[in-house]
């Protein structure tokens, strides 16, 4: 029979990179708060490991009144801690150790000053336990003190009494937030023996329901009486398990990395409003979106560019402009110099050959209206939308920033890249210049058989003889050279402007779609471009999250 065996997740050391690239990926666009929190568990996390892993250190955490010390005392067989009526009996934590050979640097890092040999090692050997002030006390310096260790022990021991084991600000300040760390969490209802055994299964039931409440199901919760001793066996038995294994130190870690990674996940900030779903629940999973390209919204935005770019005013102007430089060079000679009084569209807008990728200065192309600039906003505005669907919201709020980041520097890109475009549709074609020589030769036998008959009238005016006097045909050269050269100027000048006009329409297509690819990738620098930069950083952010979660 084939055996299947779990995959076993990412190291702890890869964990704890991938965290502190989650956090350093959130920075600026998660909550501070929550990304110094992330912060703050890596460091915790790598200066746990790099301590004693030999010594469990666990701490018993409880209210007033609850008898942590004096379940302690019990456990450490001997009178470490005071207990008495007056309360807080405990003002700073204090540890038993058991074999503490080797565990000063890591009580150092706790700053538990206290340290006291515990009893008999037994197969508590390597065992470290905390005596923690009330975690309501009076004093806010107990407080803050209990806050500080329950973020740094390796296993909580939540000591309750029948009285106060539902107290709200313990299960909701304390229990509920550790929901992800019921690998390192025992409970212990003390004080059993003041309750007859019917009302211990009671409180029992009872209490396994709250924490059920509090997503700690499976946590183990025992009922001890640190003043008879009912129960310590069963403590004791759990504590050297866990001291056995030495590897609780990992699984807190471990759910420290969990829980870290999932507030680095969760969006509580997306509508300002705290989260209707249950505690820790994670937003980033493997089917959620991490974003898409905006096809549609892209092409909006090439169209509200083009549009306030003046690229149909531009593409009408190339049309005109051919033919009336086509007009300029291929025309009758007699006539073309008249097309020079006309102004040039092309030039009127400042778009000339030689305006090359050097280009720094503006088109005269007409300034947007009001109405364009509106839309190319409203364009980048979708484009961050589409983008953003289906992201959470400080990512979403990232990225429709990145599509407006650039937006200052639009205007003169796309002026730019328009006269750079713009400049290919001046050059010349070369059957111009073929028609312009044509024309030239024409143009001289007009005027070599005017300049002939001009002779020819000269000397019948002056009575001299005339020579003989060629012919084609009928009809004398120099009348075929004169008539003939006008004709044919006049019908090539038709024909070039005939040409021109097609020509113009075929350049203007071609401009328009060159300008519109220019306009495009223009769009995609700076508006697309950073969007799909912080997509790209979303990305690896999700994957940071989920190698830190394990």
């Amino acid at each position: 029979m084939k055996v299947l065996r779990r995959k076993e997740g990412p190291s702890l050391d890869v964990r704890l990179a991938a965290l502190t690239e989650a956090a350093e990926l959130g920075a600026g666009r998660l909550p501070d708060e929550v990304v110094a929190a992330a912060r703050e568990v890596a460091g915790r996390a790598g200066a746990r490991r790099e301590l004693s892993l030999e010594h469990t250190v666990v701490a018993l955490a409880g209210a007033t009144g609850s008898g942590k010390s004096s379940l302690y005392n019990a456990l450490a067989g001997r009178r470490l801690a005071d207990v008495g009526v007056t309360r807080p009996t405990t003002s700073t934590a204090q540890a038993a150790l058991w074999d503490g050979d080797g565990a000063g640097p890591l009580l150092d890092w706790l700053e538990v000053p206290h340290r006291h040999p515990a009893g008999e090692t037994g197969d508590l050997a390597g065992l470290v336990l905390l005596d923690l002030p009330d975690h309501d006390s009076i004093r806010l310096s107990h407080r803050l003190e209990v806050d500080r260790l329950v973020r740094q022990v390796d296993v909580l021991v939540w000591v309750v009494d029948p009285q106060k084991y539902a107290d709200a600000a313990l299960h909701e300040r304390y229990l509920r937030p550790l929901a992800g760390h019921r690998d390192v969490t025992m409970v212990v209802l003390n004080q059993v023996d003041r309750l007859p055994p019917a009302a211990v299964d009671r409180c029992l039931d009872d209490l396994r329901r709250l924490l059920d409440g509090d997503g700690l199901t499976g946590v183990p919760v025992l009922a001890v009486s640190a003043r008879t001793g009912q129960g310590l066996d069963d403590l004791r038995g759990l504590l050297a398990e866990r001291v056995a294994d030495r590897r609780s130190w990992s699984a807190r870690l471990s759910a420290d990395l969990t829980t870290a990674a999932g507030h680095l996940a969760t969006d509580p900030h997306a509508t300002g409003e705290p989260s209707a779903t249950a505690p820790g629940h994670v937003l980033v999973t493997e089917r959620e979106g991490t974003g898409k390209r905006p096809g549609r919204a892209e092409r909006g935005l090439t169209d509200a560019l083009c549009v306030a770019a003046g690229v149909p005013v531009i593409v009408e102007a190339v049309a005109k402009g051919h033919r009336h430089r086509a007009v300029v060079a291929t025309g009758w000679p007699v006539t073309r110099w008249l097309r020079r009084f006309r102004p040039d569209p092309l030039r009127r807008l400042r778009i000339e050959a030689g305006r090359g990728k050097d280009v720094v200065g503006r088109t005269s192309v007409p300034a947007a209206s009001g109405a364009q600039r509106a839309r190319v906003e409203t364009a980048i505005r979708d484009v961050g939308e589409a983008a953003a669907d289906g992201l959470p919201g400080p990512w979403a709020a990232a990225v429709r920033q990145a599509a407006r980041s650039r937006a200052g520097e639009l205007t003169d890109a796309v002026d730019r890249v328009v006269a750079t475009t713009s400049a290919g549709a001046t050059r010349r074609p070369r059957w111009w210049r073929a028609v312009n020589v044509l024309q030239w030769l024409v143009f001289g036998a007009l005027l070599a058989g005017a300049l002939w008959l001009g002779v020819l009238f000269a000397m019948d005016y002056l009575r001299l003889p005339q020579p003989p006097l060629p012919t084609a045909g009928e009809v004398p050269w120099p009348t075929v050279l004169l008539l003939g050269g006008a004709v044919a100027g006049v019908l090539i000048a038709l024909a070039a402007r005939l040409a021109a006009w097609l020509g113009g329409r075929r350049r203007a297509r071609r401009t328009a779609k060159a300008l519109r690819t220019a306009i495009a990738q223009v769009g995609r620098e700076q508006v697309l471009q950073p969007v799909e930069a912080e997509l790209a950083t979303y990305a690896r952010f999700t994957e940071a999250v989920t190698v830190a979660r394990g």
